[in-house]
């Protein structure tokens, strides 16, 4: 069970920072929509870094809920039209 715990989270933030690095902002920046991509960017982005620090601690559990929480800001973001993903194995990353 903890080998699953260990991989999943592994799993789970290498793909966070691969939708991190995918999405594409669509709206302006300065914009009211712009500006809501940009604060579920850093949320996503945030979440990112709380994950690696947990995971480095030897917190997995925390470690994946973060990550989880990441990677549901960024694809809230995505379903909004907030952020362009790419066609193709990126464009997998989301729930488009």
């Amino acid at each position: 069970m903890a080998a699953d715990l260990e991989e999943k989270t592994d799993r789970y933030g290498e793909m966070l920072a691969d939708a991190l690095a995918a999405a594409e902002p669509t709206a302006p920046p300065g914009t009211p929509l712009g500006e809501a991509a940009a604060e579920c960017y850093e949320m996503a982005d945030s979440y990112l870094a709380d994950g690696r620090h947990f995971r480095e601690a030897g917190d997995p559990v925390n470690a994946l809920a973060s990550f989880s929480y990441g990677y549901g800001w960024l694809d809230a973001g995505v379903r909004l039209g907030l952020f362009a993903v790419p066609d193709g194995e990126e464009g997998k990353l989301f729930t488009t």
